[in-house]
């Protein structure tokens, strides 16, 4: 925001939070380097990048009329945000269990919300960097464009804002609005007219879609656990299918999800029909800026997990994500982003925490698509050879998918509540068969 205050969004995430449901997200980024790398350089290296991007220097501030801004914080240390952690021949079992750790936690609202922790000693001469940022700051895309910047050679990747201005005062933004209102009246009518019949399609279509609650492990009481689980699929063998069974890639793997869930809840023996798959959708324009907040609306999609027919499973999928969109994105009951960009930011202390509670009623499980420039990229001298991103549970639901692609792989990070899914292995190991399945 070029004011310094959180949008409306920004907000609606940082009211969502609470204890047992803290709204991070985060990315695993693994290095692999053919020589030794000292973990001390590489925490000098990224406090000194850190120190350059203007919101990564910004802490929250709550303004006199309900809503929020950033501000530079006066004692800003990078220092106090990078973490590191040595294992001892660690592998992905061992880094998908400190990251469940280390993700468990909220931020503290007090500080800059971020946080990185380098994890050295993996096997094989890697080395990881888990980032944890709040939702607040920034969304998936953002994110990833907030941590390029930290890459050697990353400037090309960080906002062209020079810093962080200072916050509008709210008798200030009032006298502002008060002035634009006055000098071009019909067309600030026409502007609030055409927000509030988008956000009254929204709010009619959520209505229409919210179900009565049913049992399932993947919608469950909060427990303040985290759990962490990485897969991933080669990208080649994606596309060869894709091209076989036509679609896109991401309907394919919203159809290799789908099967891997089939196969984990009957082995639970609690089949379902349907499950029903929130499926973020970025707005952010290619001029905006790392820095920009959340720019983003959704798609839900029915999951038919009752349907035996791989093949056909992976069809229903494609026809219901060309509907998607054909209607576009700022409609339909996917489009809770967008309502919640609608609503003024003093509103959503009260507005998100009941929409966080409602969201069961609405859909089962997040699975986000995260875009990572086909380039090669490095960190201290190491090549990113894996990343996994991490996508925020929302507060009754169980698991959250996240999927990138980078070069030769797609990359899946499985985010879950401790308590409900203590068996994630099984999960990750459904995924190849999944898509093996569609091979036939």
């Amino acid at each position: 925001m070029e004011d310094g205050r959180l949008s409306a969004l920004d907000m609606s995430f940082l009211c969502m939070e609470n204890a047992a449901s803290p709204m991070h997200l985060g990315a695993v980024a693994v290095f692999h380097s053919d020589e030794r790398v000292r973990p001390e350089d590489v925490v000098t290296l990224l406090a000194q990048r850190a120190r350059r991007v203007p919101r990564m220097r910004c802490k929250v501030n709550t303004t006199a009329l309900g809503g929020a801004a950033w501000v530079e914080d006066p004692v800003f240390n990078p220092r106090n945000h990078i973490l590191h952690h040595r294992l001892e021949a660690g592998g992905r079992d061992d880094l998908a269990a400190l990251v469940s750790e280390v993700m468990t936690a909220p931020l503290d609202r007090n500080r800059p919300l971020w946080q990185l922790h380098l994890v050295s000693g993996l096997d094989g001469g890697r080395y990881a960097l888990v980032a944890k940022m709040h939702h607040a700051m920034c969304d998936g895309q953002g994110a990833i464009g907030l941590g390029l910047g930290l890459l050697d050679g990353g400037e090309a990747f960080l906002s062209e804002a020079a810093g962080p201005v200072a916050a509008e005062s709210p008798l200030a933004s009032l006298a502002r609005q008060g002035a634009e209102l006055l000098a071009r009246p019909e067309h600030a009518v026409g502007e609030v007219l055409d927000r509030a019949g988008t956000a009254l399609g929204i709010a009619s279509a959520v209505l229409g879609r919210m179900r009565a609650p049913q049992p399932s492990p993947l919608l469950t009481a909060p427990s303040g656990t985290r759990r962490a689980a990485f897969a991933s699929l080669d990208l080649r063998e994606l596309q060869r299918i894709r091209r076989k069974r036509g679609g896109t890639l991401n309907d394919l793997l919203l159809a290799v999800v789908a099967g891997a869930m089939r196969t984990w809840l009957t082995a639970h023996g609690q089949p379902l029909d349907v499950l029903r798959a929130l499926i973020p959708a970025s707005q952010r324009p290619r001029s905006a800026g790392s820095e920009d907040g959340n720019q983003l609306s959704a798609y839900l999609c029915d999951l038919p997990l009752g349907e035996p027919d791989p093949v056909r499973r992976l069809a229903l999928i494609h026809e219901a994500m060309d509907a998607n969109k054909t209607a576009g994105p700022r409609r339909g009951a996917g489009a809770l982003p967008v309502l919640a960009g609608l609503i003024p930011p003093a509103l959503h202390r009260f507005a998100a925490p009941l929409a966080a509670y409602a969201a069961p009623l609405l859909f089962d499980i997040v699975v986000t698509s995260v875009p990572l420039p086909p380039v090669p990229l490095h960190l201290g001298g190491g090549r990113l050879a894996e990343l996994y991103p991490i996508a925020p549970l929302a507060s009754g639901h169980a698991l959250a998918i996240g999927l990138s692609r980078y070069r030769d792989a797609v990359h899946i990070g499985l985010y879950a509540d401790g308590a409900a899914l203590p068996d994630m292995e099984k999960l990750t190991e459904a995924l190849p068969a999944a898509l093996a399945e569609l091979d036939v």
